[in-house]
């Protein structure tokens, strides 16, 4: 009886105690479900992680430093082509052909690298370029034939790639405020390179040769990548695949489908290109026609690829300011300008000149499509796409440094290349200025809460 009686006596106390338990379920199941009604309308970002932070600063110099390394391959061939071309007996159409397979390599790893990225992560991505870049130089300083060291060259295009167009839409995903600057910032290591690398190449190939200057490139790019990219891969942490499925709506509105607005910016991309390339692929080669010599075309080149470090980031700036579209229109209306210069003067001093307005004017235009990608496609697919449009721009650039080289070999001069690309930039002009009125335009429309 006494079991029975403290049974009943400790009975209530149980019963309490599960409607006590019960109650802290409830409150639990209201306190979930009032998180769910109050959650953020942001992206869910790693712990510790904060964009435009310090850490978003340090990746930021990592990939700037691996851009620069990375993009060796795209100014060596073009101080070796003098010397490639003496040696096969060639013509500089011929020799010019590294050149476009290199860029076209560039694009098309971009797009598949962007791809890896936007599944996989950057740092994957790096990974895998990094190899082709390291055994494709080795190749290069191997080669005994012209279509062998051409051939190659498409190689080092594909790991060159990833140090580029997914490195900017990676970046793009660590800043919010200062977007635009630290996308043009990673850009700029394509012109870091192109300042940095053009003496080294060429003292290089007059000590060395340019094959033992390809090798030793192979060698010190794939390891000191190698260990940046651990570097930066701790540092990204568990941040390595973005989820996206909370990245706000694009913030211009163009009015056209994503498809569409791919195909008019990589239209685009090819026009600028085709007349960026002219200056790029070929000045080395016209001061060595002129009597100047190629070293004297090297330094130019430095000083251009110096000055577009300086444009690149002010565009970033100003993109910050006022956005991709009107930047690019800028940026594309000053190229034009310095262009028409080159086909009325050619001493080694307005050379000089004229190769620094060049590289101020013209650096920020490339950049300025992956800033416009971000402002105007969803978030999920900026790997993907700036690869693609990237990869026009660079069929731009081969194709353009290609066709330089056979209007060179069937006149004798640079003059009509240089008039060839002042019209290839007036068809850029025109679309830009396009999607700047559509901008305007639904901007007004959708009123002032609307950013452009």
């Amino acid at each position: 009886m006494a079991k029975r009686g403290s049974a009943k006596l400790f009975l209530p106390q149980r019963t309490a105690h599960a409607q006590y338990r019960s109650m802290m379920l409830d409150r639990k199941a209201v306190s979930e479900e009032g998180r769910a009604v109050h959650a953020p309308n942001h992206p869910q970002r790693p712990a510790g992680f904060t964009p435009d932070s310090r850490q978003a600063w340090v990746r930021l110099v990592l990939a700037l430093v691996i851009g620069s390394i990375g993009a060796v391959g795209m100014w060596a061939v073009v101080v070796v082509i003098p010397v490639v071309q003496a040696e096969f007996v060639a013509t500089r159409g011929a020799v010019s052909l590294a050149f476009t397979l290199m860029m076209f390599g560039f694009g098309l790893g971009g797009v598949i690298a962007g791809k890896i990225t936007d599944r996989f992560g950057i740092v994957p991505a790096m990974a895998i370029s990094i190899a082709f870049l390291g055994v494709a130089n080795v190749l290069a300083g191997l080669s005994t034939q012209l279509w062998q060291f051409v051939a190659v060259y498409f190689l080092i295009g594909l790991g060159t790639s990833a140090t580029f167009a997914p490195l900017m839409a990676e970046a793009s995903h660590w800043f919010e405020r200062y977007r635009g600057l630290a996308v043009t910032i990673v850009a700029s290591g394509n012109y870091v390179a192109g300042a940095m690398w053009p003496p080294i190449v060429n003292w290089g190939v007059q000590t060395l040769g340019w094959r033992m200057t390809h090798i030793g490139i192979g060698i010190v790019c794939a390891s000191t990548m190698t260990m940046l990219v651990m570097v930066l891969r701790a540092r990204i942490g568990d941040d390595k695949v973005r989820n996206h499925a909370n990245a706000p709506p694009p913030r211009v509105d163009l009015g056209l489908s994503t498809n569409t607005l791919t195909v008019l910016l990589s239209i685009a991309s090819i026009s600028c290109c085709v007349a960026m390339a002219m200056p790029q692929v070929h000045i080395v080669a016209y001061c060595g026609d002129l009597g100047y010599g190629v070293a004297r075309g090297a330094e130019m080149l430095s000083l251009m690829m110096g000055c577009g470090i300086v444009s690149r980031i002010g565009s970033g700036y100003l993109a910050d300011k006022i956005g991709g579209i009107p930047t690019l229109l800028i940026g594309s209306l000053a190229q034009a300008f310095a262009l028409v210069f080159y086909l009325f003067f050619d001493s080694l001093s307005s050379l000089y000149l004229i190769s620094a307005m060049f590289g101020l004017f013209q650096g920020g235009i490339v950049p300025s499509y992956a800033i416009i990608v971000r402002e105007a496609m969803p978030a999920s697919e900026a790997a993907t796409r700036v690869g693609i449009v990237i990869f026009a721009s660079v069929f731009g650039m081969s194709f353009g440094g290609w066709v330089s080289g056979l209007i060179f070999d069937a006149t004798g001069s640079y003059a009509a290349a240089f008039a060839n690309g002042v019209a290839w930039n007036a068809v850029n002009i025109a679309i830009v200025a396009m999607l700047l009125i559509r901008s305007r335009m639904n901007s007004v429309k959708a009123g002032p809460g609307f950013a452009t």
